[in-house]
């Protein structure tokens, strides 16, 4: 495992983290706790010091799995981070009646770093006029937290103004080889290295998408000088950049977790040549040509005041989309509304405009929904030239 200093900390981090928002699960949904105990230990015998959590994560249970998993000296041997949830946060003795559940969770009396969870605009101005910064140094100062953070959903205009209004020690974006221009974007990435925060990346992958490109995208891959797999591309590309202090990984499967370790121990600092990076270019422009929504499925839209399950059907739709397969996503379509019953289709939104208000990715939904619909339930044909 290589490692990493995380910002002005003074800690060595492994270059990967493991998220944990997308543990195995079995048929209830509920986390697969022995799949997902033997690839966190796994992970943790191979290296990785960095676990990534959050209060909402497989609604409330990631926390409480992971409060049983560390005992007997697993919780030694990692940083262990969460994060609060601000939405939950209506006036500021929530924070501390928050902060406690969490800590009773995860059966520990400190988090080696504590984030605001998914910080916008509207969120940050309420929990900053709430006096969340005052409250986040006294528990640093008395020791509950080794580092203060947050993690962030907006533009980079947003990210500059919440990161000078504090001396914060980390902060989580998403970034990826598609995102250098959205939300923090390598803008905002550079910007907070420079100020010596420590800088966590999730999404490295988008929700997985990039793990499993179609076949004109893989052929590019294929032209590379490397044979390696397009997660580990991606991964590599991010741990090139020396501001990049670790890479989070939402592994779901064993397989996921033995490749991405492997990919780990063979990182470093300007790891890609100039023709390997000219490479991830191309690739970025082929996807660009693919992909119309850009859901990554962080699932902050839901619940649906109207029960539809939205980054299912952007997924189903994409993957139409990427793979050239409408037969198959109707199929899908189709089954969805069978498994999850109607009320989970894109037939069921009636254009609210409430999930748009939460979207990290800014998606115009109340649009996309009715031709996610007419494609997928009605058999209307896709037509590349329509977006919103």
């Amino acid at each position: 495992m290589q490692y990493r200093p995380y910002g002005k900390t003074g800690w060595k981090v492994s270059a990967l983290g493991f998220g944990c928002m997308r543990l195995p699960r079995i048929e209830d949904e509920k986390i697969d706790e022995a799949e997902a105990e033997r690839m966190l230990k796994y992970a943790i015998e191979n290296g990785v010091n960095y676990l990534d959590t959050a209060y909402g994560y497989h609604h409330g249970e990631s926390e409480l799995f992971l409060g049983r998993v560390l005992k007997d000296g697993w919780r030694e041997k990692v940083r262990l981070v969460t994060k609060l949830p601000c939405w939950h946060v209506n006036d500021a003795g929530d924070f501390d009646r928050l902060f406690n559940e969490q800590l009773e969770k995860l059966q520990t009396d400190h988090l080696d770093a504590y984030l605001l969870h998914a910080l916008n605009k509207d969120s940050w101005e309420k929990v900053y006029h709430l006096g969340v910064l005052d409250w986040l140094r006294k528990l640093k100062s008395s020791g509950r937290i080794g580092a203060a953070g947050f993690s962030f959903h907006d533009s980079f205009e947003v990210f500059k103004s919440i990161l000078d209004a504090n001396d914060w020690d980390v902060c989580q974006i998403q970034y990826n080889y598609m995102n250098e221009n959205d939300q923090a974007g390598t803008q905002g990435l550079k910007y907070a290295a420079s100020l010596g925060v420590g800088m966590i990346i999730m999404e490295p992958l988008l929700g997985g998408k990039l793990a499993a490109p179609p076949e004109a995208v893989q052929k590019i891959w294929e032209a590379g000088t490397r044979s390696i797999s397009p997660a580990e591309w991606a991964l590599q590309w991010l741990w090139s950049k020396p501001e990049v202090s670790i890479v989070l990984s939402g592994m779901s499967t064993m397989e996921q977790v033995v490749e991405n370790v492997r990919s780990a121990s063979r990182s470093g600092l300007g790891n890609l040549t100039k023709d390997e990076l000219d490479l991830v270019e191309r690739v970025r422009a082929a996807y660009e040509a693919i992909v119309p929504i850009p859901c990554t499925a962080c699932e902050y839209c839901l619940p649906c005041p109207n029960g539809v399950l939205i980054p299912k059907n952007f997924e189903i739709f994409n993957e139409g989309v990427m793979y050239g397969d409408f037969s198959g996503a109707r199929r899908e379509y189709e089954w969805l509304g069978k498994r999850e019953g109607e009320t989970a289709l894109a037939e069921a939104c009636q254009q609210c405009e409430d999930c748009e208000t939460k979207c990290p990715q800014n998606i115009l939904i109340s649009q996309w929904m009715p031709y996610v619909r007419d494609v997928l339930g009605r058999g209307k044909a896709y037509d590349p030239a329509v977006t919103f």
